[in-house]
């Protein structure tokens, strides 16, 4: 185990706050969280990173969203690939080996005492100076952070489906800042929800600059057509999202013809069902874009029989990483 994980000897016990209640003397009231930062453990009132740090001065890192299920982080290998390949195309070391920054993951998770949760696995540059210039940053660092997520969120929004604008901000082209990094520069996103807070719809779908729909603001897009399932490419500027892959494979073992193809607002407003796909939101239909119902403006059967296979499947050990039961076994094996 490297020295990024053992240089902390705190407890792994949990950090509480103390309330000292009149007459009662003091009272345990409130487990705070505990977030990792470059091999310590602190309480979250207490962790923090440099003013220096050019991941907050310039956006300079890339990080994941993960989710774990009962006791099981999702896909968690699929999002430690696409951290370490987004580091590389940004060329940014990361100071841990996969191996690692898996115990590091999974000590966070342990320490916060968790079993559903919400991962958010973030590498920055490091401390530089007020320039840009990278080489200034002499490490890179690692942030963990974990909290509870309930199994069900976003419950209203799969039951009664979400309406979006088309944005005026454009998706970043694949040869400027592209998606394709999930990097920690998200304006580009930002800019587009703010659009459609200000219109009163849920999200906004991005156009890539020749036109194309590339995705919404942080969720991949689905459409339906004549049974079949379009999803724009790469090549649209969007993010490849380890829940779109999964949905990808998921449509095809339930024996729908999923194409991937440059779609306009023209088809996704024409569309016969239409939704969305992240890590955290999962599966969420999509019924109304500026203004115009898709179809009947309800959710639709096949995107309702897509929402259910995929509850099967988040729940699935092997689709994951086990937190608590043989983690250094299975570790060790990859």
């Amino acid at each position: 185990m490297s020295s990024e994980l053992s240089r902390s000897n705190r407890s792994r016990e949990p950090f509480y706050t103390v309330l000292w209640v009149r007459r009662l003397g003091p009272c345990l009231v409130v487990k705070e969280p505990v977030v990792y930062v470059d091999g310590e453990w602190n309480p979250k009132s207490r962790a923090s990173i440099s003013v220096f740090d050019h991941g907050l001065l310039y956006g300079d890192g890339v990080f994941e969203g993960i989710r774990a299920y009962n006791g099981v982080i999702f896909q968690f290998k699929e999002h430690l690939e696409r951290l370490y390949s987004s580091a590389k195309s940004i060329r940014l070391q990361i100071p841990l080996t996969p191996e690692d920054m898996t115990r590091a993951v999974v000590e966070t998770i342990k320490r916060n005492g968790l079993k559903d949760a919400y991962i958010r696995l973030v590498v920055t540059r490091g401390v530089g100076d007020l320039g840009v210039d990278p080489r200034k940053c002499r490490r890179a660092s690692v942030i963990i952070i974990t909290q509870y997520a309930d199994p069900a969120f976003g419950a209203l929004a799969k039951q009664r489906g979400i309406s979006v604008i088309i944005s005026s901000v454009r998706r970043d082209a694949v040869d400027a800042t592209t998606h394709e990094i999930k990097s920690l520069n998200y304006l580009n996103s930002v800019l587009a929800k703010l659009e459609a807070v200000d219109a009163g719809a849920d999200d906004a779908l991005m156009l890539d600059r020749n036109g194309f729909v590339s995705e919404a603001t942080t969720t991949n897009l689905f459409i339906v057509k004549k049974g079949e399932i379009f999803t724009p490419p790469s090549t649209a500027g969007i993010l490849p999202g380890v829940t779109r892959k999964r949905i990808i494979r998921l449509a095809r073992d339930l024996d729908y013809k999923m194409v991937e193809k440059g779609l306009t607002p023209y088809d996704v407003t024409n569309a016969d069902e239409a939704f969305l796909t992240g890590t955290l939101s999962e599966v969420v239909p999509l019924v109304k874009v500026r203004g115009i119902e898709i179809a009947d403006g309800k959710v639709g059967s096949i995107t309702r029989k897509i929402m259910e296979a995929f509850v099967k499947v988040r729940a699935d050990p092997k689709d994951g990483l086990p937190i608590y039961q043989e983690t250094e076994r299975i570790v060790a094996r990859r």
